[in-house]
């Protein structure tokens, strides 16, 4: 192993700007300009086409390195949603950008770019949304960026960046039944704080984080981004590999931390006797166990199973489990929408969709959905909602004084059926 002259090693973040820029290596707070591997926009990126054209920018630098996804209004539910979608198709059409997400063939961006491999280890990769942190599981640096900085990359495949400093998280323990990695990330998020990552790459690792699926560890990378950070990762592995064997876009590049890497803090999570986690109303990081609040008899109006951070099939499957033969209860409006279409097709073979719908749910096309306030499932004064995705800061999901519990795919659902927050461990 070499370090340099640094005199230590490299997290994983490290390593990966280090590979982007080309330096044999980088220390925190350096600014680099690394290139791109891969760029992502969704319907915010039609704001980057403005600063694109005003730049003097003709051409897109590499057109298969471009992702365009409609996820968040699908199909269009406003005349603005449909301009924003418009601006972007047309763009692609003018730049010759083949690689466009369009009504039909949707899903959330994260979850496409994940289960079509077009994020691989190494990679440098940025999107027009905050949780493009989720991709980090792939042991990558993938961040949001704004429309003005996507349309440099678009023009350039190049962007300034300051090296984060890290803070490792070690996971030990076995996790007890129905407790998730949502658990497991809530309870790291309410010691790290929403603003204790802030500018910092998060870097999962242990012995439970191993054993971790790769949409487990989608979870915990991309909640990372309601602790402030600039990105989320975990080191590529088997598992990993075995993930993308078959679909990734482009070579890997897999790096790992070095053993003397430097971070500025450690958090220790033992999860052995954990319960499962909710964080309360009005803050991702207002988080207490899950049975604790349940003694509090928290009446809901709404329970929403989707997200980037829980819509996967894995989800779906244990949601449907819990559902199976049970009802929704009276007065709860339960709505379920999958990440991307194949998963919702795959919801269609498997039954999924008829065990929800048959409990009086309302199963949806994949889209954000309820999870940002802006297209359905919105929430009116002083409603409550039991939600699988990521933020419950106040509007998030409509009305600003409505609130919003953050929990498991499972719990959700147990709570859909109880007409209360429930403890989905009762229910399996």
């Amino acid at each position: 192993m070499t370090t340099g002259n640094g005199g230590h090693g490299m997290t994983l973040a490290e390593k990966v700007m280090a590979r982007a820029s080309g330096h044999e290596r980088v220390e925190p707070g350096q600014i680099i300009e690394g290139n791109v591997d891969l760029a992502m926009m969704h319907e915010q990126g039609a704001q980057t086409v403005g600063p694109f054209h005003d730049m003097g920018a003709e051409k897109v630098w590499d057109p298969e390195r471009v992702v365009i996804a409609i996820d968040h209004w699908v199909p269009a539910s406003t005349e603005g949603a449909a301009v924003l979608h418009r601006i972007l198709r047309k763009f692609a059409q003018e730049k010759g950008l083949p690689h466009f997400y369009d009504v039909g063939n949707h899903g959330i961006c994260h979850q496409i770019l994940a289960e079509n491999g077009w994020v691989v280890p190494g990679d440098l990769a940025v999107g027009t949304d905050s949780h493009t942190n989720m991709l980090g599981a792939m042991g990558a640096v993938a961040s949001g960026v704004g429309p003005t900085e996507m349309a440099a990359v678009l023009a350039l495949g190049r962007l300034w960046l300051k090296v984060p400093t890290t803070l490792s998280v070690k996971v030990t323990g076995r996790l007890g039944k129905g407790v998730t990695a949502k658990d497991l990330v809530l309870r790291v998020l309410g010691e790290v704080k929403t603003t204790g990552a802030a500018y910092k790459a998060v870097e999962f690792s242990g012995a439970v984080v191993e054993r971790f699926s790769m949409p487990e560890r989608f979870t915990i990378c991309n909640m990372t981004t309601e602790m402030g950070a600039k990105c989320g990762m975990v080191a590529p592995d088997a598992h990993t590999f075995e993930y993308l064997e078959k679909i990734a876009k482009h070579p890997m590049h897999p790096l790992t931390a070095d053993r003397d890497a430097r971070y500025e803090r450690t958090i220790e999570v033992d999860v052995d006797g954990m319960p499962p986690m909710v964080a309360c109303p009005n803050t991702p990081d207002n988080v207490r166990p899950l049975p604790e609040v349940v003694g509090e008899h928290v009446r809901v109006d709404q329970a929403f199973l989707g997200s980037c951070t829980n819509a996967r099939i894995e989800d779906m499957r244990e949601g449907a489990a819990i559902m199976k033969g049970a009802k929704v209860a009276h007065g709860v409006r339960f709505i379920v929408s999958p990440a991307s279409t194949p998963i919702y097709q795959q919801c269609l073979k498997e039954g999924i969709i008829d065990i929800f719908t048959e409990a009086g749910a309302v199963f949806t096309n994949s889209s954000c959905s309820a999870c940002f306030g802006g297209n359905m499932g919105i929430l009116a004064p002083d409603e409550v909602c039991a939600s699988s995705s990521n933020r419950n800061f106040p509007g998030r999901m409509g009305a600003k004084n409505a609130k919003i519990y953050l929990m498991s795919p499972a719990a959700v659902v147990a709570t859909a059926i109880k007409g209360e927050i429930a403890d989905p461990r009762e229910y399996q």
